[in-house]
């Protein structure tokens, strides 16, 4: 089904000093004038493993049917990729979503075409780059034509293609904080990009996040979740803005076992549901212990640690509790699992498609769509291409890939 196309991305937010980002008018996008806070790093996340077994129609596949990481270091480089821990960037290519390093013929030195004439061209340049080279760009179109990039470009667009546009010459951390101050602005509350972005990041990302959020919007980040969210759920929320889990990649098994049972008495083990237990363990816990804690659950409880955590809890917790568990066990296929929901049904949440495509396509975007091929036997590219139109399906089709 085709989607409707939104609004153009809010152009209300309070104006900034550090962060480059379209727009300069009081009330508008923070002016040009560089970037403080240090991009996401280009490494990924920790090993992960599969998801537990299907618990009914349409569940996730038995373990082994994701592609499998190793533990500690990341996933391996594709061919071509620097050597090192981490995703690494894709190269440019049929199946990659990457970047490649040649600038396209008429385009070179950073050039931009001019907005208005050839929306293919600026789709070209757009997304055959890096977040970084996009920031360069941005400062070289003022200095060859004395205009700034993103008031030419949003002059010529709307809706969804805007948001696309606007979202990839973000610096990355920015994107994160305005994604997480436009879930809050207003009213009702976005819970679920709450959920994605701060359950799903580590612990520098979170702090430079935070310190993003106060620098650009003048607000603190978890005082607008006190006030946005309650119960456990704000707790949850509060203990990820800390940035604090653990992050040694060695796996205790002892401590995990002890973990495991911990979540067994304080759940399923007793009569009412002991929060705060789950929440100190997996907002503490690095992700590849998680992982151990969730196959040891698995022994002593006979269900599986999601299965369990549907069981004891309901509404925003319960989604913010699974998304850890699911990031520990398997990142890529959490976000494929995003995507799949945000195409499913009628109409398209087109900002989530957006955003996990924009934010994913320099870490595990590769890793994403090879889980999204294992777990709904269709690629990610004929599932966009599906359900989104004109412009708008051309530019995220040029950064999914094949």
């Amino acid at each position: 089904m085709q989607s409707q196309p939104q609004g153009s991305a809010d152009p209300s937010l309070p104006g900034a000093g550090q962060y480059p980002y379209p727009g300069g008018a009081p009330g508008g996008y923070p002016p040009m004038g560089g970037g403080a806070y240090p991009q996401a790093p280009a490494g990924g996340y920790p090993g992960a493993g599969g998801y537990p077994a299907p618990q009914g129609a349409g569940g996730f596949p038995a373990p082994g049917g994701y592609p499998q990481a190793p533990a500690a270091g990341g996933y391996p480089s594709y061919p071509g990729a620097p050597a090192g821990p981490g995703y690494g960037v894709p190269p440019g290519g049929p199946g990659y979503g990457g970047y490649p390093q040649q600038a396209p013929q008429g385009y070179g030195g950073g050039q931009m075409p001019q907005p208005g004439t050839d929306e293919q061209a600026i789709i070209d340049v757009v997304s055959r780059r890096t977040n970084g080279e996009r920031q360069k760009i941005k400062a070289m179109f003022k200095t060859l034509y004395g205009k700034d990039v993103i008031k030419e470009l949003k002059s010529e667009l709307s809706g969804n293609m805007e948001e696309v546009i606007l979202a990839l010459f973000m610096p990355t951390t920015y994107y994160d904080a305005w994604s997480l101050r436009h879930a809050m602005k207003g009213a009702g509350t976005q819970e679920d990009v709450l959920i994605e972005i701060l359950c799903s990041r580590d612990n520098q990302q979170i702090r430079d996040i935070v310190q993003c959020y106060n620098t650009e919007f003048q607000r603190d980040l978890e005082k607008d979740i006190r006030t946005d969210t309650s119960g456990h759920f704000e707790r949850l929320l509060i203990s990820m803005c800390q940035g604090n889990r653990d992050e040694n990649q060695t796996v205790n098994l002892q401590k995990a076992q002890e973990d495991a049972q911990r979540l067994y008495q304080a759940g399923e083990g007793k009569l009412g549901t002991d929060e705060s237990s789950f929440n100190m363990v997996l907002a503490v816990r690095s992700f590849p212990q998680l992982k151990a804690t969730a196959e040891a659950y698995a022994t002593i409880s006979k269900r599986q640690l999601e299965s369990a955590i549907d069981k004891e809890f309901t509404g925003s917790v319960e989604s913010g509790l699974k998304a850890i568990v699911k990031c520990a066990q398997n990142r890529p296929a959490y976000f494929a699992e995003r995507l799949f929901k945000a195409m499913k049904g009628a109409g398209t949440d087109d900002s989530t498609l957006t955003r996990i495509i924009v934010t994913r396509s320099e870490i595990d975007l590769v890793q994403i769509k090879q889980a999204f091929m294992q777990m709904y036997q269709k690629s990610l590219h004929t599932a966009v291409q599906g359900e989104t139109s004109g412009d708008y399906k051309n530019l995220l089709l040029a950064i999914v890939g094949q």
